[in-house]
C-alpha cells in the first residue's frame, strides 16, 4: 500500500538530508510503528506519504514514494485526500472549522459526500472517540487531549485506506489513549485499513504494531522487523522492554501481560527488599527533611546565585476553595492545594479535567470564579509581569506561544535579559536538554519535542521558585525524558517547587512526590505517588502492573534494588 523506494529528503540550506536510505514497504493492512530518537527524521517520512513533503514543507524529495500506485512526488496532498488521512503532532493546525461537529464533517464535504452518509459518519466517530458530549462545543474552549481526538476523528470519517499519525497518543489521556488505540486496532484488522505511525510512548503502542520500523540516528536507513526483535537493538525502549532486558527474558515481553507471566523470579530476587526510589524522599518537604537528592547540574552550578530570586513564603504555591469557569464550562470547583519547596507535584487525571486550567490559575492567566490563588505571596492575576515572572514560570502544551525569535541563540540572549541571568546561562541548559542542536538553528525547523525543550529553557532561566509545566514530555523521546527528570530533580533538591499536569505515568512514577487526581474540575486523590498510582489501574506505570502488589514504580528502583 505505502512504498518507499531509496527516498532521501534535504531541506533548503540543509548539508545534509533529513533522512536518506528509506526503502521499505507498508503493506495494506498493517499498522507499522516508526521509532527513534527525537530528531530523526519521524516526521519528514510520514510527511512524505501526505505529500506535505515537499508540497508543503519545501526541499528536496529523491527517490520515491508511492500510495496505493499514487507517485506522492506528482500528487498535491489535496489530490491525496480521498486515499490519505493525516494528524501531525499539532492539532490545531488540523482545524479549518469552530465546533466539534463541523470539523467532524467538513473533509466529507470537501470529498462531495452525501449529506445522510455525512451524518451516519459523524454520529459513529463521535461515539468511537467518546465525543458525543462534546459535539457541539467550540473547539478552543477543549482541552488538548480532546483537541487531539478532534483531530483523529476528523480524518476518520472520510474513511480513509491510509492513515499516517503523527505522536497520536501524546496528549491522551491512559484511557483516552486506549479508546483510540482501540479504534485504529478495529480499523487495521476488521476494514483493512493501513496505519503509519510515529509515537514516542512506546509504552502505550508497541504491543499494537505488526512490524517496527527504526531510525537510530540521523540520516540512517530505517530497519524494519518484528516489533520484539527491533525493540532488542533499539535505542529507544519502553519500560516493559527495559524490565525485561535488566531480567534477562527473551523473547522481550511487549505487553504487561507477558512480562506478568515471567516475572514470578524477579519477584522472588526481591522478596525483602525495599522499593526505594532514586527520586527524592516522597514525603512533602515541608513535612520531612529536604531531600539530599542528586548532584547539581553544570547548568544549576553555573546559574546558582547568579539569578534574581523572589521572596520565598512558607508555600511557593496555595490554592484555597477555588473555583474557575470558562465560557459554559464550571472548569475547576473548591481546589485546595498547597506546594512545599522542594516539591514536585504531578496533576493527573482525564482530559477535560482540569489540569491545565489550574495551572493557568496559578500563573495568573485565569481569574478566580471564587476562592483565592497566591503564589510566592503574591494574587498571580492581579501582579505585573515583571514581578510574577520572579516568582512562578509556566512551560505550555503550546511551546511556539513562547519562542519569537529567529535562532535558538536569539532565543537564549533575551531569555538571559529578561530573567537577569548572566550570558550563556539559556545556552547553557539548552545544550544540557538538547545535545547537538546549533546557535542558528530557527526554532520552527526543531522537533515538537526539541521546541518543547527550548521553550522549557526559556522559562527554567528565570529560577522562578514555582515551574509549572504543562504536558512537558509531549513529543520528547526517552532519552530526552532522563536529560528533563535530571535538570528537574536538581531544582527540586534546591528547593524549587514544581508542578506539572500530565498523563505520562511513567514521568510521574520517576519523578513525582506526590500525585494529585483531578476528575470534572474536584480533587478526587492526592497523596504520595506510590499509593495514589499503585491504586489506581489507568495511572499505574507499567512496573507497578508487572510487579504488583508490591510498590515498585520503574526500572530504576528495580535495578538499584538488584545491585
Amino acid at each position: 500500500m505505502i512504498r518507499f523506494e531509496n527516498v532521501s529528503v534535504t531541506y533548503d540550506g540543509a548539508a545534509e538530508p533529513t533522512v536518506q536510505g528509506v526503502d521499505f514497504e507498508v503493506p495494506e493492512g498493517e499498522l507499522v510503528l516508526l521509532v527513534g530518537p527525537s530528531g530523526v527524521g519521524k516526521s519528514t517520512v510520514l510527511g512524505a506519504v501526505s505529500g506535505l513533503v515537499p508540497h508543503f514543507t519545501g526541499g528536496t524529495l529523491r527517490g520515491r514514494v508511492t500510495v496505493a500506485g499514487r507517485d506522492t512526488r506528482t500528487h498535491k496532498p489535496r489530490e491525496l485526500a480521498d486515499l490519505v488521512g493525516t494528524v501531525g503532532q499539532d492539532p490545531l493546525s488540523h482545524f479549518v472549522t469552530d465546533t466539534v461537529e463541523d470539523e467532524l464533517a467538513y473533509g466529507m464535504e470537501s470529498l462531495g459526500l452525501a449529506p445522510d452518509v455525512m451524518r451516519r459518519r459523524v454520529e459513529e466517530t463521535l461515539d468511537l472517540l467518546g465525543l458525543a458530549d462534546l459535539r457541539d462545543r467550540p473547539i478552543a474552549t477543549l482541552s488538548g487531549g480532546q483537541q487531539q481526538r478532534v483531530a483523529i476523528g476528523s480524518v476518520l470519517t472520510p474513511h480513509p485506506r491510509v492513515l499516517v499519525l503523527d505522536e497520536p497518543t501524546s496528549a491522551l489521556d491512559p484511557a483516552a489513549a486506549e479508546e483510540v488505540l482501540a479504534v485504529l486496532q478495529r480499523l487495521v484488522h476488521d476494514l483493512g485499513t493501513t496505519v503509519l505511525m510515529a509515537e514516542h510512548r512506546l509504552e502505550r503502542v508497541v504491543q499494537y504494531a505488526d512490524q517496527v520500523a527504526l531510525l537510530a540516528s540521523p540520516g540512517s536507513a530505517p530497519v524494519l522487523g518484528a516489533p520484539a526483535e527491533i525493540m532488542a537493538v533499539s535505542p529507544v525502549y519502553p519500560p516493559v522492554v527495559d524490565l525485561g532486558r535488566l531480567a534477562g527474558w527473551s523473547p522481550l515481553p511487549l505487553t504487561v501481560r507477558d512480562a506478568r507471566r515471567r516475572a514470578g523470579g524477579l519477584g522472588d530476587r526481591l522478596t525483602g527488599r525495599d522499593a526505594t526510589r532514586d527520586t527524592p524522599a516522597l514525603a512533602p518537604a515541608a513535612l520531612a527533611p529536604a531531600p539530599a537528592g542528586p548532584a547539581p547540574s553544570a547548568w544549576s552550578r553555573r546559574l546558582r546565585g547568579k539569578a534574581p530570586a523572589a521572596p520565598g513564603p512558607a508555600h511557593p504555591a496555595e490554592v484555597r476553595a477555588l473555583a474557575v469557569r470558562r465560557a459554559r464550562v464550571q472548569a475547576l470547583r473548591h481546589i485546595d492545594l498547597a506546594v512545599a519547596p522542594g516539591e514536585t507535584v504531578a496533576l493527573m487525571g482525564r482530559n477535560g479535567a482540569g489540569k491545565s486550567t489550574l495551572l493557568s490559575a496559578l500563573v495568573g492567566l485565569l481569574e478566580p470564579s471564587s476562592g483565592s490563588v497566591r503564589v510566592g505571596g503574591v494574587v498571580p492575576h492581579r501582579t505585573a509581569s515583571p514581578e510574577l515572572v520572579r516568582r512562578v514560570g509556566l512551560v505550555p502544551q503550546e511551546p511556539r506561544d513562547l519562542l519569537y525569535s529567529d535562532t535558538v541563540a536569539a532565543e537564549c540572549e533575551a531569555a538571559d535579559r529578561d530573567a537577569g541571568a548572566a550570558p550563556g546561562s539559556c545556552r547553557a541548559l539548552v545544550t544540557e536538554l538538547l545535545p547537538g542542536v546549533t546557535d542558528d538553528t530557527h526554532p520552527r525547523d526543531l522537533s515538537e519535542g526539541q521546541r518543547l525543550a527550548l521553550a522549557l529553557a526559556v522559562v527554567l532561566t528565570a529560577r522562578p521558585p514555582l515551574l509549572l509545566l504543562d504536558e512537558p514530555t509531549r513529543g520528547l523521546d526517552y532519552a530526552a525524558k532522563v536529560r528533563l527528570v535530571a535538570v528537574l530533580r536538581g531544582l527540586a533538591a534546591e528547593g524549587h517547587a514544581i508542578v506539572l499536569a500530565t498523563h505520562d505515568v511513567e514521568l510521574a512514577a520517576e519523578l513525582a512526590h506526590r500525585v494529585v487526581l483531578l476528575a470534572d474540575g474536584e480533587v478526587i486523590a492526592d497523596g504520595p505517588t506510590a499509593d495514589v498510582v499503585v491504586a489506581s489501574p489507568s495511572f499505574a506505570p507499567q512496573v507497578t502492573k508487572i510487579l504488583a502488589p508490591r510498590k515498585w514504580l520503574t526500572v530504576a528502583q528495580v535495578r538499584e534494588a538488584l545491585s
